[in-house]
């Protein structure tokens, strides 16, 4: 059984706080008589630390010879039930995965030769053409499930994939022997109903089901009649939220797969109405074009897809996220194991009861929008004590990302969970 390891601290020398995460990292190595050697490693790390991060990989490598390690700078960065942000901070995790089963990868080291199921991927902001790269690596795995994000920080950032990088991708990939479920939480609710994107100029919409799109936005503001002084506060705070015209088109849910992950559907609408779905990504709206009736987002649309105003909220987001874990829980205990499986499960999740560990999950990685966070959520490291309660005291690392990735798709204002089944 692969074991999972996490350790994590704050403090302004990033070679105390590395010890102090190390330590928790052997502390659990010990209570848990864990003799295998890790081999796949995550750092995350907070802006602060980023001008460090090649003595911090290398003092990594130092520590635990063999391991190969990815990673990436956030805003904000969360381990356990805790979050960092504006301080000097690192989450790590180790695991002993077999070293067949997966392979890190970059620019300056590309997949040839091994049969990815799914892939990790962290990326630059300022690459171009993201978009299309990050459809073009989905493309290179079996299942086309990828999940991460955008390294953030408000002047630098970096990745990490065997070496500190900037520019482009990198990650590693799973073969089909590594089982993950993965799920995407949404932190915004639509206030108007689902529509066709009739025709469009750019990036400019003109038309939303055959009626000018202005006219439909304001009639979802209820702001109809409004002088443009009034309406410009509810307008500055309403986003876009898109669907592609295929994910519009299937209403039912992916089905779960022990060998790959699942996502929910476009609006969702078998059941949730009022509530986006995984396949549902948020843009900003930019501007109005009173010419055209049209309004101008941040993204590039096609006639026939589909689309609905919306406005960030924190109760859905909540709401959201609450049900994203209760799925991942479901899903990887729901499953009937033969008995010598699960007399072996039963034995290795006692010997890990003072670890307070949930039973079939071994470790998680959780990528946030870095507009999320305690602050949105209520409270400092309110966002990751809701994961935490759902999933139990699991290792989990992640960050807030400039971001998040889930299957092809590049989202904004999400978040994305991944666990790795025992």
């Amino acid at each position: 059984m692969n074991r999972f390891l996490h350790g994590h601290a704050t403090h302004p020398d990033w070679r105390v706080a590395l010890t102090l995460a190390a330590a928790q990292i052997e502390a659990q190595r010990h209570e848990r008589g864990h003799a295998a050697a890790p081999t796949l490693g995550w750092v995350y790390l907070t802006e602060h630390c980023v001008a460090h991060a090649p003595a911090l990989l290398a003092e990594l490598q130092r520590r635990w010879p063999g391991v190969e390690w990815v990673g990436a700078s956030g805003v904000g960065i969360a381990a356990g039930g805790a979050e960092y942000f504006d301080e000097p901070a690192l989450a790590l995790m180790l695991t002993d995965l077999a070293v067949e089963h997966f392979r890190v990868y970059s620019g300056a080291r590309p997949l040839a030769g091994f049969a990815a199921h799914t892939a990790l991927v962290h990326a630059d902001p300022g690459t171009a053409d993201l978009a299309e790269l990050i459809q073009d690596m989905s493309a290179r795995t079996a299942t086309g499930y990828l999940f991460g994000g955008l390294a953030s920080g408000q002047a630098r950032s970096c990745h990490i994939a065997g070496s500190v990088l900037s520019g482009g991708l990198s990650g590693v990939a799973f073969d089909a022997g590594v089982a993950l479920v993965s799920r995407v939480t949404q932190g915004c609710q639509p206030v108007g109903p689902q529509r066709r994107i009739s025709a469009i100029e750019r990036n400019v919409i003109t038309e939303l089901d055959d009626t000018p799109a202005l006219d439909c936005l304001l009639r979802d503001l209820q702001l109809e009649g409004s002088a443009p002084r009034e309406a410009l506060p509810r307008l500055r705070q309403t986003l876009v939220g898109l669907i592609d015209a295929a994910d519009a088109a299937t209403d039912a849910a992916t089905p779960p797969s022990r060998e790959g992950a699942a996502t929910r559907s476009a609006f969702d609408q078998a059941g949730r109405r009022g509530a986006f779905g995984a396949d549902t990504r948020v843009r900003h709206l930019i501007g109005l074009d009173p010419g055209r009736r049209g309004v101008a987002i941040a993204d590039h649309a096609e006639v026939g897809m589909q689309l609905a105003f919306c406005t960030r909220n924190v109760q859905a987001a909540r709401r959201d996220l609450m049900r994203i874990c209760a799925e991942v829980r479901e899903e990887v205990e729901s499953e009937a194991l033969p008995l010598p499986a699960a007399l072996a499960l039963q034995e290795s999740v006692a010997g890990d009861a003072a670890a307070g560990t949930a039973s079939g999950i071994a470790g998680a990685i959780y990528v946030s929008c870095a507009g999320r966070g305690g602050a949105h959520f209520g409270a400092p490291s309110a966002e990751l004590a809701i994961v935490r309660h759902a999933l139990g005291d699991v290792p989990l690392v992640g960050f807030f990302a400039a971001g998040e990735i889930a299957r092809q798709h590049l989202y904004g204002y999400t978040g994305v969970l991944t666990v790795f089944r025992r």
